[in-house]
């Protein structure tokens, strides 16, 4: 799937965060689940929720904030997809509403059949609910898709189970996307999200060496919650303005001109020469080029740096 079919936000996505007390006024399409990386799993459940649009339900995404994992300290914190990369996905996917529940020792020890029939079918006012074949909710996880199918007909919704998808004999999770990214392996994270791996944030202030280099880029200082892929050169593309360039992106600290140990992503757009600070951008990653490293001098940065664009725009870039 192309960056451009996911950067075209369809409608307002209505977010209701923070809070246990709502109640929607439209009846719903509901999927449960994390949806960390919205990736080609989740998108199954989207598909279907969408589709019921059309039936005059609204499309609403239930997550929980935290993720359990992070709630119960299972989880190193790191996400693929931050809270406000999340937001961005959904609405320009076309989801109406947004339900970050959230999590507490409080709210995690519901009973399964209470969380059904107090949440899901009086608040959400669920008629149809897409959700995984794993699906875990409720006191000590005791709720599942058998629980609901068994309350759904009382309760007044439909239930369907997905199946998980299965990219080269391997099922798809969070966990096999993060495993991509953290090992570099922009392609095939790229297939497992249907989309390439995204950052997305503003464009921050740099110490303007690449305008001086005659390689003017911008900057953008991920959450720190964001698993970032390994330190590095890479093929990429970024959307800013509502326009896509190829450009080159590193991933580090940028040692050679640098001692201060802020992580960030720096990009040389080919073909673009405004001034972007300040604008919002997303960074989609392709193909790893080359580790991160320290130079001699600058001159030889700004050789290397030579080089990778000149690599870059040789590459046909299939997105």
């Amino acid at each position: 799937m192309p960056p451009a079919a996911v950067l075209e936000s369809v409608i307002h996505l209505e977010i209701i965060a923070g809070t246990t007390d709502f109640y929607l006024e439209r009846e719903t399409a509901a999927a449960i689940g994390k949806f960390d990386g919205v990736h080609i799993g989740h998108r199954r459940l989207l598909e279907e929720i969408l589709a019921h649009k059309k039936d005059g339900l609204a499309a609403c995404v239930f997550t929980f904030d935290p993720a359990p994992a992070v709630l119960f300290g299972t989880s190193d914190g790191k996400e693929l997809t931050t809270r406000e990369e999340k937001r961005l996905m959904l609405e320009q996917l076309g989801v109406d509403i947004l339900i970050e529940f959230p999590l507490t020792y409080e709210t995690a020890a519901i009973e399964p059949e209470d969380f059904a029939r107090e949440v899901l079918a009086e608040r959400l006012q669920v008629r149809y609910l897409a959700a995984g074949s794993d699906l875990s909710f409720g006191s000590r996880g005791k709720g599942d898709a058998a629980l609901l199918q068994r309350l759904a007909p009382e309760l007044g919704f439909t239930l369907e189970v997905i199946d998980k998808v299965c990219v080269e004999g391997r099922q798809v999770s969070s966990t096999c996307v993060r495993e991509q990214v953290e090992a570099g392996n922009m392609e095939l994270a790229h297939r497992l999200l249907g989309m390439p791996y995204m950052i997305a944030g503003q464009v921050v202030t740099g110490n303007k060496l690449g305008r001086t280099l005659g390689f003017p880029t911008i900057n953008v200082i991920p959450g720190e919650s964001k698993l970032l892929p390994p330190r590095g050169v890479y093929f990429s593309i970024v959307r800013c303005r509502g326009k896509l360039y190829r450009a080159i992106s590193n991933v580090g600290y940028k040692p050679t001109v640098t001692e201060e140990r802020v992580m960030g992503v720096e990009s040389y757009l080919y073909d673009f020469d405004q001034d972007a600070y300040g604008e919002p951008v997303e960074v989609y990653f392709l193909a790893f080029r080359r580790p991160e490293r320290q130079f001699e001098n600058v001159e030889a940065l700004k050789a290397q740096l030579q080089e990778d664009i000149k690599a870059g725009a040789e590459v046909a870039f299939h997105t």
